[in-house]
């Protein structure tokens, strides 16, 4: 009778331990899956993590390179979101660590919201103030190219005073002459009784022409081609003037009438057609004719 009783308790025990041991398989099976599960889900998150990471870096590069930022706060930022690139990728995901890091993609989103705006305003005042630079451009153009206009117009009207400002000489004419020792002058066909040339002519009256001394220059040239008188030279911008005698006459922009006498050697003086030009400064005025036997 007891050893049936010690029996049956054996059987029992047995069973109840039986039961605990398939209990603590199903309870270590499923702790096991669930902690597997809740690793799964921590390395779930921390890719995603990385991916707004990367996300907000590839926003940050765009700005920056797509309309040449340089703000410090932009690229200081996105240096900022790098250091936590590399920091997640190399820590072991936990409760804890995701938690922390989603905080700090929370923060840096808010700060990438200000940052941005800024950005645009920045971007926008740069375009305007390109479209002002480009309108200034423009006007700096058309103002140089009426600057250049008027500039050439300036140049061409000087020009012109210029020009209309030399006196004319009318009625030029050229004869030889005898010189009286008494001083009278007697003009003369005959070259070898010459003695000098005289040239006579008349100013005209010029309005545009400045008024006070004026200097004028005569040339006298003989039959072989041979310069006379004082055989001087001066030195304009268009070139140099031989001349062989001057005046300097007060001119009131009015008619006047000039004569000036050339002195002459006897061997230059001889028979044949002789050249008599007036030049007002560089600028010839008048030219004629003479002829001596």
């Amino acid at each position: 009778m007891n050893n049936e009783s010690n029996s049956t308790k054996f059987k029992i025990l047995i069973g109840v331990l039986t039961a605990l041991l398939i209990g603590l398989g199903v309870y270590t099976v499923s702790l096991y899956n669930d902690s597997k599960n809740t690793v799964a889900g921590l390395e779930k998150q921390k890719s995603e993590i990385e991916t707004d990471l990367e996300e907000l870096i590839v926003e940050y590069d765009e700005l920056i390179k797509d309309n040449e930022l340089k703000d410090k706060d932009l690229i200081a930022a996105r240096e900022r979101i790098e250091v936590l690139l590399d920091s997640v990728k190399t820590a072991e995901a936990n409760v804890a660590l995701i938690q922390r890091y989603k905080i700090e993609i929370g923060r840096l989103k808010d700060e990438r919201k200000m940052l941005f705006a800024r950005a645009d305003s920045l971007i926008q005042s740069n375009r305007m103030l390109a479209v002002e630079i480009d309108s200034a451009k423009t006007m700096i153009n058309q103002t140089i190219k009426v600057v250049d206009s008027v500039s050439q117009e300036n140049l061409a009207m000087s020009e012109t005073i210029k020009k209309g400002s030399v006196v004319k000489a009318i009625d030029l004419r050229g004869e030889a002459v005898i010189v009286r020792s008494s001083g009278k002058i007697v003009d003369t066909r005959r070259a070898s009784r010459a003695d000098k040339v005289r040239a006579c002519f008349t100013l005209t009256p010029n309005i545009i022409a400045q008024k006070g001394d004026r200097l004028l220059f005569v040339q006298v040239i003989n039959p072989k081609n041979n310069l006379l008188g004082d055989k001087s030279t001066i030195e304009f911008e268009s070139g140099v003037l031989n001349y062989s005698t001057s005046t300097k006459v007060f001119y009131e922009q009015e008619e006047l009438d000039v004569c000036v006498l050339v002195n002459a050697n006897e061997e230059e003086l001889i028979e044949g057609r002789y050249t008599i030009n007036v030049f007002d400064g560089a600028q010839q005025v008048a030219s004629t004719t003479m002829e001596l036997k």
